[in-house]
């Protein structure tokens, strides 16, 4: 591996690519040649060789002078910014606003700024600056340019976003933390569904005044084959999975016939004995029995006003449902994995996939009417969870990505870098850094978009629910890019328009009246929290991370108020697990760990007993209490002591679970995300268990909140 040239280095800070950083040890680090050059590929560009290197940088220079506009502009309200029109050397141009209402703007100046002329492609170019007025309306407007006399009209995106949510309006609550196929019901069918949340969420706002309900990503995961058992590696973010949905509850379920209600029932019964099971989830086998208890269910006509209702969905998701289930039909008959598909069906816009879709509209159709179902269960349950009396409701959560084989890496292959997976390098809690195989955002084909990819996805994402948390947000401002799947550290930092990403964010959340949590853990710039508060966007606080500059656990009252706290997260043991060092030894038993585990454990008990200390400290346990439930609990109190707007609580804490949900760096070493909700007991805890669970009601009514 060798450092990169001088040209190299400025051609890669010209696409946002680092060539170098600092680690998480405090360490500099200078990217290699071969890392950058191969990230540089993945956006489009070749330096394969100093030469085409120059010339690439030469290209990249001349671009935006071969371009009349910007490929898309975003301002806040309020803003006047200004913004270049290029044109031949000497020609008028006239430039306005189409807005999103139907309206128009003229009132757009021209400033004096004087740029000087460049030839591009034998001709001359001209740089004319206007400014954009500052009480533009929100939303998603067409900035329009006309050179000369010319017919032709220049076209790009106006994004105005507000200038920040607000956060500070919001009244102090706590909240499940949950991952929702883990939590089942006596009459779920084997896995947690939008029912039990629905009833989790009315029974802890009325009986426990909890304000929401935080639940893992529920995106959309592959229908065919092995369901892929993260929720964090989804097929499609934009759309459901479908394993979640309460089939009793569908409206066609009271017109079956006897029959087939008998086989329904039937399906359910052996499904819900699967709930016995403490050890592991079995998606494949519940999604088996859905599945035949969905298709009996498409078979129903349905009443003239559902099939309104439903053609309203369709309407509204356009052809981003059309994709969706196509991708989903096509994956029925040739398999999940899209890149092992026949050579013809690879494109979204094929003729031989527009040929399948017209020969199988059934099966097309059936993906789109799941999604519908969806639709309307997760109404459902926000409703429900409202009525009851949460303040916010149900806060999702939206991935950093996609499975590189699903749904959406198919239909936005146009916007998503190819042969690149999205990881992080390597930190404190994951040494030899993380390769989530999802292939990132690419940033220049965002902006030629308009960013109507990540428009729909957030859009879609906020409809119902009352919050929205967003895995890693800093991927945002950048992204680890990994260059080899064997080797998560051979990477680096791609920069992303934060402010058109975040900007969007905070446009959609406004119009949906949802707040938004960003998950900010991690190796942090300085400044991202500061942009992000600036922005009304909460931050994330895991009390374990939460340490002062000289390495002590930080006083509750320095806590950040505009945040979500909690004392651990997914990617840790249950507090109960991580106080007897269960992560030290799963970590130490997959090979984890890059020192010797004795060293890690005795740093891992310095730092819990460090925490143990403040909790003696603050009176909020005695030298005598050596209870491990008292411990949780003492660990939670100290979390409400702090001003933090939102309080989590997770609900395997509640319970007295152990076993961690999710081991980072693993796939099938562990049984990642199909670990159901159990008690310090190791026997499975049901959704109808928890009003009368005692240790969960002694954990809330510590929280005095």
């Amino acid at each position: 591996m060798t450092a990169p040239t001088a040209a190299l280095v400025e051609l890669a800070v010209a696409h946002g690519v680092a060539t170098e950083y600092w680690n998480w040890q405090g360490e500099h680090v200078i990217v290699p040649s071969e890392v950058v050059s191969a990230v540089l590929a993945a956006l489009g560009v070749d330096a394969s060789t100093p030469d085409r290197a120059a010339d690439a940088l030469a290209e990249h220079q001349q671009d935006r002078w071969r371009r009349t506009l910007p490929a898309t502009v975003v301002m806040r309200a309020g803003w006047t910014p200004w913004f270049a029109v290029h044109v031949p050397h000497g020609s008028s141009v006239e430039v306005w606003v189409d807005l999103e209402d139907g309206g128009q703007r003229r009132d757009i100046p021209q400033q004096e700024h004087l740029v000087e002329p460049q030839w591009v492609d034998g001709v001359q170019i001209g740089e004319a600056t206007f400014q954009l007025p500052g009480d533009l309306p929100l939303g998603y407007h067409r900035l329009c340019a006309r050179v000369g006399t010319s017919p032709e009209i220049s076209v790009s995106t106006l994004i105005v976003t507000p200038r920040k949510l607000q956060p500070e309006k919001l009244h102090r609550t706590w909240g499940w933390v949950l991952q929702l196929y883990s939590v089942r019901s006596r009459r779920s069918w084997g896995i947690g569904d939008l029912h039990d949340l629905a009833d989790i969420a009315a029974w802890s706002a009325h009986d426990l005044g909890a304000g929401f309900v935080l639940v893992n990503p529920l995106h959309a995961a592959e229908t065919a084959g092995r369901m892929e058992p993260s929720p964090y590696l989804p097929a499609s973010r934009r759309f459901s999975n479908p394993i979640y949905l309460r089939i009793e509850d569908i409206d066609e379920y009271g017109d079956l016939a006897p029959a087939e209600r008998d086989r329904v029932r039937a399906l359910s019964l052996q499904t819900r004995a699967l709930s016995e099971d403490a050890n592991a989830l079995d998606r494949d086998t519940v999604w088996a029995a859905k599945r035949e208890a969905l298709q009996v269910l498409f078979g129903v006509r349905p009443s003239i006003g559902r099939i309104a209702e439903y053609g309203a969905y369709c309407d509204r998701e356009s052809q981003g449902l059309i994709d969706f289930a196509t991708w989903a039909a096509i994956a029925d008959v040739h398999g999940p994995e899209w890149s092992k598909w026949p050579e013809e069906l690879r494109e979204p816009g094929a003729p031989a996939v527009v040929a399948f879709r017209n020969e199988n509209p059934d099966a097309v159709e059936f993906h789109c009417w799941l999604q519908w179902q969806l639709d309307e269960q997760l109404a459902r349950t926000q409703s429900r969870a409202k009525a009851a009396g949460m303040s916010l409701g149900v806060v999702h959560d939206l991935a950093v990505g996609v499975h590189p084989d699903g749904a959406d890496a198919w239909a936005l292959q146009s916007v998503l870098a190819q042969g690149i997976h999205v990881g992080a390098p390597p930190d404190a809690f994951n040494q030899q850094g993380q390769d989530w195989s999802q292939p990132p955002w690419r940033p220049n084909a965002l902006a030629e978009t308009g960013y109507a990819a990540w428009r729909d996805l957030v859009r879609a994402e906020m409809r119902h629910g009352g919050g929205l948390r967003i895995d890693h947000i800093l991927g945002m401002f950048r992204l680890w890019w990994v260059t080899s799947p064997e080797r998560p550290t051979e990477g680096t930092y791609v920069r992303y328009d934060h402010e058109a990403l975040i900007g969007i964010l905070v446009l959609e959340a406004t119009r949906a009246g949802v707040t938004v949590i960003g998950e900010d853990l991690g190796t942090v710039e300085p400044w991202v929290r500061d942009y992000l508060t600036e922005r009304g966007i909460l931050g994330t606080s895991v009390l374990w991370f939460e340490r002062d500059p000289q390495g002590n656990p930080l006083a509750p009252e320095l806590w950040r108020e505009l945040c979500l706290a909690t004392v651990t997260t997914h990617d840790l043991p249950p507090t109960a697990g991580y106080l007897a060092g269960d992560h030290v030894e799963l970590r130490n038993r997959l090979g984890l760990l890059t020192r010797p585990v004795a060293e890690e454990l005795a740093v891992d008990e310095a730092e819990r007993d460090s925490w143990l200390n403040a909790l003696r400290e603050r009176h909020l346990l005695r030298n005598t209490d050596g209870d491990v439930e008292r411990i949780v609990e003492a660990l939670h109190q100290y979390v409400a002591h702090t001003p933090a707007k939102l309080v989590g609580v997770a609900l395997t804490d509640a319970v007295g679970e152990r076993r961690t949900q999710n081991q980072p760096g693993t796939t099938d070493e562990y049984p990642n995300w199909r670990v159901p909700l159990g008690g310090p007991d190791g026997q499975p805890v049901m959704v109808e268990d928890l009003p009368n669970n005692h240790r969960l009601r002694r954990l809330i009514g510590a929280l005095n909140i």
